[in-house]
């Protein structure tokens, strides 16, 4: 495999192109057809593909491997692919003065996923044994409903998943259906202008050898997005955050190869079968360092995070005070009270 290294986000001014891709959402009726964006069968095999190398897919986990002080009985790993949550649960915490573990914060922890080949692919690792109760679920395709009893978990998890569901409305709802009152939904999803390099670099490089655009990247949804969808399924006291982490790679190829050992190449509906052609990956090679291309050599590839928390409802959860209830004006708080009075005196 090639090298690869990651390192913080460091933005260039007059580098970003403009951002045209995104995703928006509807809330459906009961019973209307899900708009397809993804092709839920093509996913599952690359995810299913991507597993067949063990060790090959291991090394590309650096993105769902990149902490909660209270005790969750039943956790859910939604979207698990290999345990990589499951396995960071038993590595030490090493942010305080004493470690911990944060496998002892749960009692049973179920990881769920799609892809079969992918959730066993690391059972035989010596990660399974440190924790105190663990169960894989394999799940119907991706847009089924979600095969769990409502106020069954007391927390559920998602580690770099969320980005492929269709109906992204339904299953936030979903989750918070089976989530315990004042309970925490805790995730982690691909978004906004993730790969922005890429996508660029492909559609000039096309624009230009084959005169149009095809669809070979996916639109993300935008963390301005993230908020009301939380909302709308339910959920109480929000925080939402993005991180930038830019991974280096030798070349285009290095970085398509790593993306498909992830499974997590190109699933949209209606896309152009068949591999990319010679001339326009060699073309969009040549773009790529020339508008995006490191001092030494290396292409860097950005993956946006979007981290989000949201809470059930629950009892002694802090409320908003109603509307009108304020007895203190801000406008005496920011000291710009004393305008009428300036007014008064000068029609004397």
């Amino acid at each position: 495999m090639n090298k690869v290294s990651l390192r913080p986000f460091s933005r260039r001014l007059g580098t970003r192109p403009p951002i045209s891709n995104s995703r928006a959402y509807a809330v459906q009726s009961p019973g209307t057809p899900i708009l397809q964006v993804f092709n839920s069968n093509t996913k599952h095999l690359q995810k299913e593909r991507a597993a067949l190398d063990g060790e090959g897919s291991r090394k590309v986990d650096y993105l769902r491997d990149e902490d909660i002080n209270r005790h969750f009985p039943t956790v859910l790993d939604l979207g698990a692919n290999a345990c990589n949550i499951a396995r960071a649960l038993t590595i030490p915490s090493t942010t305080s003065d004493r470690p911990v573990t944060p496998s002892t914060r749960l009692t049973h922890l179920t990881s769920a996923e799609t892809s079969p080949r992918l959730l066993w692919r690391d059972a035989s690792l010596p990660f399974n044994d440190r924790l105190s109760s663990h169960t894989r679920v394999e799940l119907p395709p991706i847009d089924h409903p979600l095969p769990f009893e409502p106020q069954s978990f007391s927390a559920v998890l998602s580690s770099v998943s969320l980005h492929w569901i269709n109906d992204l409305p339904s299953l936030l709802a979903q989750i918070n259906h089976i989530l315990k009152p004042d309970s925490p939904f805790i995730a982690a999803m691909l978004g906004g202008d993730s790969l922005y390099e890429l996508r660029t670099s492909l559609q000039l490089s096309e624009q230009d050898r084959l005169g149009g655009v095809s669809t070979h990247t996916s639109p993300l949804a935008d963390v301005r997005d993230v908020g009301g969808l939380l909302t709308k399924a339910g959920f109480k006291l929000l925080t939402v955050d993005v991180d930038d982490i830019i991974v280096d790679y030798p070349d285009t190829f290095a970085l398509m190869k790593d993306l498909q050992a992830m499974g997590e190449n190109n699933a949209v509906v209606g896309r152009e079968m068949g591999p990319i052609g010679r001339d326009v990956l060699l073309a969009s090679e040549g773009i790529y360092r020339t508008l995006h291309g490191n001092k030494d050599g290396t292409l860097p590839a950005t993956f946006r995070i979007i981290y989000m928390i949201g809470w059930t409802a629950g009892e002694g959860q802090p409320e908003p005070l109603a509307r009108g209830s304020g007895q203190i004006s801000m406008t005496d708080v920011l000291g710009g009270g004393g305008g009428g009075g300036g007014g008064g005196a000068g029609t004397t």
